[in-house]
């Protein structure tokens, strides 16, 4: 019985250290959480002034062609991918990777006919596991990214959906709705929709022409929306990280609860066993 305490005891202690450590990365979640949001709520601004300016360009040049804005016959996807680098965030890579594998085994037949970009390790890991084409990667992304991090996975995207490498680039990434939900998401991004800025009320002068403003303007558009969708990603991360370490706080608590119950179980039936010890060997003595 004394041997069964002990390792109750040592239990409770294990228990109480994983809860400590739990919390404080729940606590950590939380700060990051908080600044992800705010980098995901300035970077729209940018975004929609960018569009404005390109729904304007559009909206004033007649028979406006651009490959980015062309539909054309599918035949090979892009696919970019936004995971994490860590795990410990619940379900939040799981559900991204088994949505955009769900989508390639229904709508592809072989590797020839899909490519894929991936941010993250978790991504990167898994797709590599399983032998599937990745065309450009971006791992070891900082808590708060800056678009140079990942400039060069989005202009290869949007550069080789440009020169026909493929006919349409979907958006595989977990969208941020609040600390508890976030949902995987999967958004075309070229080629792109009908882009309108709604009435314009400036005027804009454009040199060398409109067309050649637009050419610039398109990518850099497309490239935004990428980053948009990391700082969205990070925030995502955070959430589920947030959340998952909320409830093994929560269970870590519940089982020392039950742990200490036993043990005060344990010892009572003890005590109780040394007292009828005793007494029956008063009574054996009279």
């Amino acid at each position: 019985m004394a041997k069964g305490m002990r390792d109750i005891k040592r239990e409770i202690k294990s228990k109480q250290n994983m809860k400590q450590i739990t919390k404080a990365m729940e606590m950590v979640a939380a700060s990051k959480l908080r600044r992800a949001q705010e980098a995901a709520t300035q970077s729209r601004p940018y975004a929609d002034k960018l569009k404005e300016v390109v729904a304007s360009i559009a909206a004033g040049t007649k028979d406006v062609k651009h490959p980015m804005l062309e539909s054309r016959p599918i035949k090979k996807t892009g696919y970019l991918v936004i995971t994490s680098d860590r795990g410990l965030a619940g379900g939040y890579n799981a559900n991204v990777l088994r949505k955009v594998t769900q989508t390639i085994k229904e709508k592809h037949k072989s590797a020839d006919e899909y490519a894929l970009f991936v941010i993250g390790r978790k991504g990167r890991d898994y797709f590599k596991r399983r032998n599937m084409p990745i065309i450009e990667e971006v791992i070891g992304l900082s808590d708060s990214p800056q678009f140079a991090d990942i400039k060069s996975v989005a202009s290869a995207a949007v550069k080789m959906f440009s020169e026909g490498a493929y006919d349409e680039l979907y958006l595989v990434y977990n969208k941020f709705v609040n600390a508890i939900t976030q949902i995987p998401s999967e958004i075309r991004l070229l080629p792109l929709e009908e882009i309108s800025g709604g009435t314009s009320v400036a005027s804009y002068e454009y040199e060398p022409s409109p067309e050649g403003v637009l050419e610039v303007l398109l990518p850099k558009y497309a490239e935004t929306l990428i980053y948009s969708a990391v700082l969205d990603g990070k925030a995502s991360e955070f959430g589920a990280r947030m959340t998952a370490m909320g409830s093994a706080t929560k269970n870590a608590t519940k089982m020392i609860n039950q742990l200490t119950l036993t043990y005060n179980r344990a010892r009572q039936a003890a005590i109780t066993q040394e007292i009828t010890e005793i007494v029956a060997g008063a009574n054996a003595q009279s």
